[in-house]
Protein backbone atom coordinates (compact mmCIF):
# COMPACT_ATOMS: atom_id res chain seq x y z
CA UNK A 1 0.00 0.00 0.00
CA UNK A 2 1.38 3.40 -0.95
CA UNK A 3 1.85 5.97 1.78
CA UNK A 4 0.48 9.49 1.52
CA UNK A 5 3.89 11.18 1.15
CA UNK A 6 4.77 8.80 -1.69
CA UNK A 7 1.57 9.63 -3.56
CA UNK A 8 2.03 13.36 -3.03
CA UNK A 9 5.63 13.21 -4.24
CA UNK A 10 4.71 11.16 -7.31
CA UNK A 11 1.69 13.25 -8.32
CA UNK A 12 3.45 16.56 -7.78
CA UNK A 13 6.55 15.49 -9.71
CA UNK A 14 4.32 14.20 -12.52
CA UNK A 15 2.84 17.71 -12.79
CA UNK A 16 5.96 19.79 -12.26
CA UNK A 17 8.49 17.49 -14.03
CA UNK A 18 11.14 19.20 -11.92
CA UNK A 19 12.57 17.90 -8.65
CA UNK A 20 13.34 21.37 -7.26
CA UNK A 21 9.86 22.79 -7.83
CA UNK A 22 8.31 19.59 -6.47
CA UNK A 23 10.37 19.92 -3.30
CA UNK A 24 9.31 23.58 -2.93
CA UNK A 25 5.63 22.74 -3.29
CA UNK A 26 5.83 19.97 -0.70
CA UNK A 27 8.17 21.89 1.62
CA UNK A 28 10.82 19.15 1.71
CA UNK A 29 14.33 18.78 0.34
CA UNK A 30 15.08 17.79 -3.25
CA UNK A 31 16.98 14.78 -1.88
CA UNK A 32 13.85 13.66 -0.01
CA UNK A 33 11.82 13.75 -3.22
CA UNK A 34 14.50 11.82 -5.10
CA UNK A 35 14.67 9.17 -2.38
CA UNK A 36 10.87 8.83 -2.21
CA UNK A 37 10.53 8.38 -5.97
CA UNK A 38 13.41 5.87 -6.07
CA UNK A 39 11.79 3.85 -3.28
CA UNK A 40 8.44 3.94 -5.08
CA UNK A 41 10.03 2.76 -8.33
CA UNK A 42 11.74 -0.13 -6.53
CA UNK A 43 8.42 -1.15 -5.04
CA UNK A 44 6.69 -1.07 -8.43
CA UNK A 45 9.62 -2.68 -10.23
CA UNK A 46 9.74 -0.24 -13.16
CA UNK A 47 10.92 3.36 -13.62
CA UNK A 48 8.17 5.96 -13.43
CA UNK A 49 10.28 8.83 -14.75
CA UNK A 50 13.02 9.21 -17.33
CA UNK A 51 15.67 11.56 -15.93
CA UNK A 52 18.46 13.39 -17.74
CA UNK A 53 20.59 16.36 -16.71
CA UNK A 54 18.20 18.60 -18.64
CA UNK A 55 14.70 17.23 -18.18
CA UNK A 56 12.37 14.87 -16.34
CA UNK A 57 9.62 12.99 -18.20
CA UNK A 58 7.02 10.39 -17.27
CA UNK A 59 7.52 6.90 -18.62
CA UNK A 60 4.55 5.10 -20.14
CA UNK A 61 4.04 3.27 -16.84
CA UNK A 62 4.33 6.51 -14.89
CA UNK A 63 1.83 8.26 -17.14
CA UNK A 64 -0.69 5.44 -16.74
CA UNK A 65 -0.23 5.42 -12.97
CA UNK A 66 -0.78 9.19 -12.86
CA UNK A 67 -3.96 8.95 -14.94
CA UNK A 68 -5.28 6.16 -12.70
CA UNK A 69 -4.36 7.73 -9.36
CA UNK A 70 -5.01 11.46 -9.90
CA UNK A 71 -8.84 11.29 -10.01
CA UNK A 72 -8.97 9.08 -6.93
CA UNK A 73 -6.57 11.36 -5.08
CA UNK A 74 -8.66 14.41 -5.99
CA UNK A 75 -11.75 12.65 -4.65
CA UNK A 76 -10.00 11.86 -1.39
CA UNK A 77 -8.71 15.43 -1.04
CA UNK A 78 -12.14 16.87 -1.77
CA UNK A 79 -13.78 14.52 0.72
CA UNK A 80 -11.33 15.51 3.47
CA UNK A 81 -11.78 19.24 2.69
CA UNK A 82 -15.54 18.78 2.78
CA UNK A 83 -15.28 17.08 6.16
CA UNK A 84 -13.10 19.90 7.48
CA UNK A 85 -15.49 22.50 6.12
CA UNK A 86 -18.39 20.71 7.76
CA UNK A 87 -16.57 20.72 11.07
CA UNK A 88 -15.19 24.25 10.88
CA UNK A 89 -17.75 25.97 8.71
CA UNK A 90 -16.79 29.43 7.53
CA UNK A 91 -15.24 30.58 10.78
CA UNK A 92 -11.56 31.45 10.60
CA UNK A 93 -9.39 33.64 8.38
CA UNK A 94 -9.39 34.08 4.62
CA UNK A 95 -6.27 35.69 3.10
CA UNK A 96 -7.00 37.44 -0.19
CA UNK A 97 -4.38 39.04 -2.46
CA UNK A 98 -4.62 41.51 -5.32
CA UNK A 99 -2.26 43.16 -7.78
CA UNK A 100 -2.79 46.85 -8.50
CA UNK A 101 -5.10 49.56 -7.25
CA UNK A 102 -8.12 48.63 -9.38
CA UNK A 103 -7.90 45.03 -8.16
CA UNK A 104 -7.79 46.26 -4.58
CA UNK A 105 -10.92 48.38 -5.09
CA UNK A 106 -12.82 45.44 -6.52
CA UNK A 107 -11.81 43.14 -3.66
CA UNK A 108 -12.76 45.71 -1.04
CA UNK A 109 -16.30 45.63 -2.42
CA UNK A 110 -16.35 41.82 -2.54
CA UNK A 111 -14.99 41.66 1.02
CA UNK A 112 -17.74 43.93 2.35
CA UNK A 113 -20.39 41.75 0.72
CA UNK A 114 -18.73 38.59 2.03
CA UNK A 115 -18.52 39.94 5.61
CA UNK A 116 -22.19 40.87 5.60
CA UNK A 117 -23.07 37.25 4.87
CA UNK A 118 -20.30 35.64 6.94
CA UNK A 119 -19.29 37.88 9.87
CA UNK A 120 -17.64 34.89 11.57
CA UNK A 121 -14.87 34.88 8.93
CA UNK A 122 -12.03 37.43 9.08
CA UNK A 123 -10.84 38.55 5.62
CA UNK A 124 -7.29 39.86 5.33
CA UNK A 125 -6.50 41.78 2.13
CA UNK A 126 -2.89 41.87 0.94
CA UNK A 127 -1.31 43.63 -2.02
CA UNK A 128 1.04 41.42 -4.01
CA UNK A 129 3.61 42.48 -6.57
CA UNK A 130 3.48 40.72 -9.94
CA UNK A 131 6.43 38.47 -9.12
CA UNK A 132 4.98 37.43 -5.73
CA UNK A 133 1.44 36.39 -6.61
CA UNK A 134 1.98 32.78 -7.75
CA UNK A 135 4.68 31.95 -5.14
CA UNK A 136 2.39 33.25 -2.38
CA UNK A 137 -0.47 31.14 -3.69
CA UNK A 138 1.59 27.97 -4.04
CA UNK A 139 3.29 28.41 -0.64
CA UNK A 140 -0.03 28.89 1.14
CA UNK A 141 0.66 32.49 2.22
CA UNK A 142 -2.68 33.45 0.66
CA UNK A 143 -5.87 31.49 0.03
CA UNK A 144 -7.22 33.25 -3.05
CA UNK A 145 -6.06 35.98 -5.41
CA UNK A 146 -7.36 38.32 -8.08
CA UNK A 147 -5.20 38.24 -11.19
CA UNK A 148 -5.22 38.41 -14.94
CA UNK A 149 -6.02 35.47 -17.18
CA UNK A 150 -5.23 33.12 -18.86
CA UNK A 151 -3.85 30.93 -16.05
CA UNK A 152 -3.01 27.44 -17.28
CA UNK A 153 -0.97 26.10 -14.39
CA UNK A 154 -0.93 22.68 -12.71
CA UNK A 155 -2.65 22.70 -9.33
CA UNK A 156 -4.21 26.16 -9.80
CA UNK A 157 -7.96 26.56 -10.20
CA UNK A 158 -9.65 29.63 -11.69
CA UNK A 159 -13.14 31.02 -11.55
CA UNK A 160 -15.08 32.65 -14.39
CA UNK A 161 -13.99 36.03 -15.74
CA UNK A 162 -15.06 38.83 -13.39
CA UNK A 163 -13.97 41.91 -15.35
CA UNK A 164 -12.78 42.60 -18.90
CA UNK A 165 -11.00 45.77 -19.98
CA UNK A 166 -9.49 47.17 -23.17
CA UNK A 167 -5.77 46.67 -23.73
CA UNK A 168 -3.53 49.70 -23.94
CA UNK A 169 0.13 50.04 -24.86
CA UNK A 170 2.20 51.91 -22.28
CA UNK A 171 4.87 53.83 -24.20
CA UNK A 172 7.39 56.59 -23.42
CA UNK A 173 5.65 59.96 -23.70
CA UNK A 174 8.16 61.09 -26.32
CA UNK A 175 7.66 57.98 -28.51
CA UNK A 176 5.91 58.51 -31.89
CA UNK A 177 3.20 56.03 -30.79
CA UNK A 178 2.22 58.45 -28.01
CA UNK A 179 0.83 60.85 -30.63
CA UNK A 180 -1.49 58.22 -32.12
CA UNK A 181 -5.08 57.50 -31.18
CA UNK A 182 -4.41 53.74 -31.43
CA UNK A 183 -1.87 51.12 -32.49
CA UNK A 184 -2.22 47.57 -33.79
CA UNK A 185 -0.73 44.29 -32.64
CA UNK A 186 1.50 44.38 -35.74
CA UNK A 187 3.06 47.61 -34.43
CA UNK A 188 4.64 45.58 -31.61
CA UNK A 189 7.20 44.34 -34.17
CA UNK A 190 8.57 47.90 -34.29
CA UNK A 191 9.31 48.25 -30.57
CA UNK A 192 10.95 46.42 -27.70
CA UNK A 193 8.37 44.85 -25.34
CA UNK A 194 9.24 44.55 -21.63
CA UNK A 195 8.93 41.06 -20.13
CA UNK A 196 6.81 39.98 -17.18
CA UNK A 197 8.46 38.18 -14.21
CA UNK A 198 9.23 34.52 -14.89
CA UNK A 199 7.35 33.52 -11.72
CA UNK A 200 4.12 34.14 -13.64
CA UNK A 201 2.64 31.26 -15.66
CA UNK A 202 3.88 30.81 -19.22
CA UNK A 203 0.27 31.03 -20.46
CA UNK A 204 -0.06 34.52 -18.99
CA UNK A 205 3.31 35.75 -20.23
CA UNK A 206 2.65 34.53 -23.76
CA UNK A 207 -0.70 36.31 -23.75
CA UNK A 208 0.56 39.63 -22.37
CA UNK A 209 3.97 39.77 -24.06
CA UNK A 210 3.82 37.57 -27.18
CA UNK A 211 6.97 36.62 -29.08
CA UNK A 212 5.44 37.30 -32.49
CA UNK A 213 2.67 39.43 -33.96
CA UNK A 214 -0.50 37.78 -35.34
CA UNK A 215 1.19 37.85 -38.78
CA UNK A 216 4.25 36.07 -37.41
CA UNK A 217 6.66 39.01 -37.25
CA UNK A 218 9.13 38.71 -34.35
CA UNK A 219 8.74 41.02 -31.34
CA UNK A 220 11.98 42.05 -29.67
CA UNK A 221 11.98 41.25 -25.93
CA UNK A 222 13.05 43.97 -23.55
CA UNK A 223 14.20 43.80 -19.94
CA UNK A 224 12.07 42.35 -17.15
CA UNK A 225 11.04 43.82 -13.80
CA UNK A 226 9.38 42.53 -10.64
CA UNK A 227 6.80 45.26 -10.05
CA UNK A 228 4.46 47.32 -12.21
CA UNK A 229 6.03 50.60 -11.08
CA UNK A 230 9.45 49.27 -12.08
CA UNK A 231 7.98 48.48 -15.50
CA UNK A 232 6.62 52.02 -15.84
CA UNK A 233 9.98 53.48 -14.82
CA UNK A 234 11.72 51.46 -17.54
CA UNK A 235 9.09 52.58 -20.06
CA UNK A 236 9.48 56.24 -19.09
CA UNK A 237 13.25 55.88 -19.50
CA UNK A 238 12.78 54.60 -23.05
CA UNK A 239 13.75 50.96 -22.47
CA UNK A 240 10.59 49.47 -24.00
CA UNK A 241 6.80 49.32 -24.01
CA UNK A 242 4.22 47.07 -22.30
CA UNK A 243 0.62 46.04 -23.04
CA UNK A 244 -1.52 46.91 -20.00
CA UNK A 245 -5.17 47.21 -19.01
CA UNK A 246 -7.16 50.40 -19.53
CA UNK A 247 -7.44 50.98 -15.77
CA UNK A 248 -3.72 51.87 -15.75
CA UNK A 249 -4.63 55.29 -17.18
CA UNK A 250 -6.63 56.08 -14.05
CA UNK A 251 -4.36 54.65 -11.37
CA UNK A 252 -0.89 54.98 -12.90
CA UNK A 253 -0.90 58.34 -14.68
CA UNK A 254 2.70 59.53 -15.10
CA UNK A 255 4.28 62.48 -16.93
CA UNK A 256 6.78 60.18 -18.68
CA UNK A 257 4.33 57.46 -19.84
CA UNK A 258 1.45 57.57 -22.34
CA UNK A 259 -1.26 54.94 -22.83
CA UNK A 260 -2.42 54.18 -26.37
CA UNK A 261 -5.33 51.90 -27.27
CA UNK A 262 -4.42 48.60 -29.01
CA UNK A 263 -7.36 48.51 -31.40
CA UNK A 264 -7.17 44.85 -32.47
CA UNK A 265 -6.18 43.24 -29.15
CA UNK A 266 -8.64 41.05 -27.24
CA UNK A 267 -9.86 42.34 -23.86
CA UNK A 268 -7.67 41.82 -20.81
CA UNK A 269 -9.55 39.54 -18.42
CA UNK A 270 -9.45 39.36 -14.62
CA UNK A 271 -10.67 36.65 -12.28
CA UNK A 272 -10.04 34.80 -9.03
CA UNK A 273 -7.56 31.95 -8.67
CA UNK A 274 -6.71 29.56 -5.87
CA UNK A 275 -4.93 26.27 -5.23
CA UNK A 276 -7.04 23.41 -6.53
CA UNK A 277 -6.37 21.43 -3.37
CA UNK A 278 -7.51 24.32 -1.14
CA UNK A 279 -11.01 25.06 -2.41
CA UNK A 280 -12.46 25.47 1.08
CA UNK A 281 -15.92 26.69 1.97
CA UNK A 282 -14.42 30.13 2.68
CA UNK A 283 -12.83 30.28 -0.79
CA UNK A 284 -16.04 29.18 -2.50
CA UNK A 285 -18.11 31.69 -0.54
CA UNK A 286 -15.74 34.53 -1.45
CA UNK A 287 -15.93 33.61 -5.14
CA UNK A 288 -19.72 33.77 -4.88
CA UNK A 289 -19.54 37.18 -3.16
CA UNK A 290 -17.28 38.58 -5.90
CA UNK A 291 -19.64 37.38 -8.61
CA UNK A 292 -22.66 38.78 -6.75
CA UNK A 293 -20.89 42.15 -6.46
CA UNK A 294 -20.16 42.30 -10.19
CA UNK A 295 -23.67 41.14 -11.09
CA UNK A 296 -25.10 43.98 -8.99
CA UNK A 297 -22.60 46.42 -10.51
CA UNK A 298 -23.61 45.48 -14.05
CA UNK A 299 -27.27 45.99 -13.20
CA UNK A 300 -26.44 49.41 -11.74
CA UNK A 301 -24.45 50.34 -14.85
CA UNK A 302 -27.40 49.35 -16.99
CA UNK A 303 -29.35 51.90 -14.99
CA UNK A 304 -26.49 54.42 -15.48
CA UNK A 305 -25.80 54.85 -11.78
CA UNK A 306 -22.05 54.38 -12.25
CA UNK A 307 -21.05 51.54 -9.94
CA UNK A 308 -17.54 51.98 -8.42
CA UNK A 309 -16.90 48.24 -8.89
CA UNK A 310 -16.84 48.72 -12.67
CA UNK A 311 -15.90 52.40 -12.97
CA UNK A 312 -12.34 51.51 -11.91
CA UNK A 313 -11.87 49.46 -15.07
CA UNK A 314 -13.21 51.97 -17.57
Amino acid sequence: MLERHELEAFLTLAEELHFGRTAERLHVSTARISQTIAKLERRIGLPLFDRTSRRVELTAVGRQLYEDVRPAWDQITTAVERAIDTGRGLAGTLRVAFVGAAGGQLLVGATELFREAHPECDVQLREAQMADLMPWLRDGEIDIALGTFPIDEPGIATGPVLVSEARMLAVPVQHPFARRESVSMEDLARVKVLQLPDTLPVSLREDRTPRTTPAGRPIEPGPSASTFNEMLTLIGAGHGVLPVGAQARRYYARPDVAYVHIRDAPPLQWGLLWRADSATARVRAFVQAAHALLADAKREDAGESGSPALTAWA
